[in-house]
């Protein structure tokens, strides 16, 4: 079985969206800077993001991060292989039409359904949970996640979608493992030791 990896991009002041994000606005009010990484010119820019798409055999989202994904800007039917990984969206309310038809499969059971689900799809490769904050910092509090992958942009929001959020569970402390920076985000990547459940 292989690793389950959240990786997800920030701003420095912790938030994956600015304000007001909608399906006009998928990064929200002032949000778009932070994926200047992707795409970008810097190897290590590259390098994050090949080693995001290496070795993954299902994704797990959100009904939010599906919403804006299978809406009018979101993918491209020719922007991935036929060996597109498995995807699941992680939702109580599945949506009555979908643009992308036959991409996703939609899971009501809740986030550990979802994640055997996803592992027996991906089988030796690697499960990655890409959004939104809240499905992140669920699997992240709930003790699911091997493996933290945090792009740092360099920008403050101010407000937004936070990736983390005040809770009384018990700190998670995360192992350093790999940091790359660039001029368009720092690249954090953690090993999420197992606790007690």
């Amino acid at each position: 079985m292989g690793r389950v990896l959240v990786d997800i991009t920030m701003s420095l002041d912790g938030f994956v969206t600015g304000p007001g994000a909608d399906l006009t606005h998928g990064l929200g009010i002032g949000g778009d800077p932070l994926h200047d990484w992707i795409g970008g010119e810097q190897e290590a820019d590259r390098e994050a993001i090949e080693r995001t798409q290496a070795g993954i055999g299902a994704v797990l989202m959100g009904r939010r991060t599906f919403d804006l994904i299978d809406g009018p800007q979101g993918w491209s039917a020719d922007g991935f292989s036929a060996e597109r990984p498995a995807i699941y969206v992680v939702t109580s309310n599945p949506p009555s039409r979908v643009r992308l038809d036959g991409w996703f499969e939609f899971v009501p059971d809740g986030i550990e359904a979802a994640l055997k689900l996803a592992q027996a799809a991906a089988g030796t490769r690697d499960v990655m949970i890409m959004g939104g904050g809240h499905l992140c910092r669920q699997y992240l509090y709930a003790g699911l996640v091997d493996e933290l992958r945090v792009h740092v942009a360099p920008i403050v929001l101010g407000d937004g979608t936070p990736l983390f959020e005040r809770t009384t569970l018990t700190p998670i402390r995360l192992v350093p493992r790999e940091t790359t920076s660039t001029p368009n985000a720092t690249h954090l990547t953690y090993d999420v030791p197992h606790r007690e459940q």
